[in-house]
Parts: structure tokens; C-alpha cells; sequence
């Protein structure tokens, strides 16, 4: 996993309340098991019309936007479906965090996992991001859990050790092989039955 202390990037605005996993990535894109390849899928349903082209309406399909590395959501983020997948797509489309009022618990934990930065905030700091230009920057700087936009400061809580594993850039099984020589000596005291 990348390490995240501070990303500085421009922002793109879904105020969608309900945004679900099969909006963020339609079943029929789950059969690949990389983690890669999924971004170009990201809210496929919106992002491209009946006949395959792009949709122009669509924010994340306006030039000024292609960079954006950090969403800016509405009230719940990630219900539905526990698909990984989601996140994958996220990620990979070059998502760095997603702002929203909640997300669901599987969502949050798999994002947790993979390197996306869920932020909490409530209704009344995310209405001031929302109106966030596309040439304007926003600071996610995750040791101060601060979101630093213009002269606004809206703090945010996360979990220690989950913070502690994006500042150090580890996932789970990083952590894990950090406990090598112990796990190695405990299987070492074990009976052997073989």
C-alpha cells in the first residue's frame, strides 16, 4: 500500500445522498480479480451513454475534472453490494480519499485496505467543498486529520491504527510480517502429528 500522509489535488463534486456499489462499479465488471483495469468502469451507468459514448453531462467526463483526486460525496457512500471492486475501481481511476456525511462498514474497511482514505464530514463542511472550484486545491493532511480548503479547516476522525497504517503506507499483511520471528518461533514449538 501507497504511504498517505497529505494529498493536495483538485476535487470533483457528486452530492449524489446515496451512491451506492453498483453505481460506483456495475456487477458485470467484477469478473477480473486484479485490481487493476477497473477505473475506466467508475460510475459506468453515468459515465457513458446507452450507445457506449461518454456522457458530457456527466462531472467526471468535463475536461477540468480528468486530475481530480479527491470526491466529494453526499450523505451515504458505499451501501449495497460488498464488492472490493468498488474501491479497486476508485483507486484506479486515481481517487486518492472520498469525503462523505457516512459510508457503509464494509465499504469503509474495504477501502481501509487498499489504500483509499475515507473522511467523515458533516452535512454543513461538506456543503462548503462543495462548492469547490476545478482549478481550486483541497488538503487532506491525515496526521492533523484536517481537510484544508481556501481558509476553512474541517477536522475529522479516523481510527489509530488505521491511521497509523496509511501514514506508514501498510496494509494488513505488511503488519502481519512484521510479527515474523514471532509466528516462525511459535510454529516452531508446535507438535508435529505428520
Amino acid at each position: 500500500m501507497e504511504a498517505f500522509t497529505t494529498a493536495i489535488g483538485t476535487a470533483v463534486v457528486i452530492p449524489d445522498n446515496t451512491i451506492n456499489t453498483d453505481l460506483i462499479l456495475p456487477k458485470q465488471f467484477l469478473k477480473n480479480i486484479l485490481k487493476t483495469g477497473f477505473g475506466k468502469y467508475l460510475f459506468f451507468d453515468w459515465r457513458y451513454l446507452p450507445n457506449g459514448d461518454p456522457n458530457p453531462d456527466f462531472v467526471l467526463n468535463k475536461p477540468e475534472h480528468k486530475d481530480a483526486s479527491i470526491l466529494i460525496t453526499g450523505t451515504d457512500f458505499g451501501s449495497g453490494s460488498s464488492r472490493e471492486h468498488a474501491v479497486w475501481a476508485l483507486k484506479d481511476y486515481g481517487f486518492k480519499a472520498v469525503i462523505a456525511g457516512g459510508f457503509s462498514d464494509i465499504f469503509y474497511m474495504n477501502a481501509t485496505k487498499n489504500g483509499l482514505l475515507p473522511v467523515v464530514l458533516p452535512e454543513e463542511d461538506r456543503k462548503i467543498l462543495r462548492q469547490v472550484k476545478s482549478d481550486e486545491l483541497v488538503t487532506i493532511d491525515l496526521p492533523k486529520q484536517e481537510v484544508i480548503y481556501n481558509t476553512q479547516v474541517f477536522h475529522f476522525d479516523i481510527n489509530p491504527q488505521w491511521k497509523e497504517k496509511f501514514i506508514k503506507g501498510e496494509d494488513d499483511i505488511d503488519h502481519t510480517l512484521k510479527f515474523a520471528n514471532e509466528i516462525s518461533a511459535f510454529e516452531g514449538k508446535r507438535p508435529n502429528f505428520g
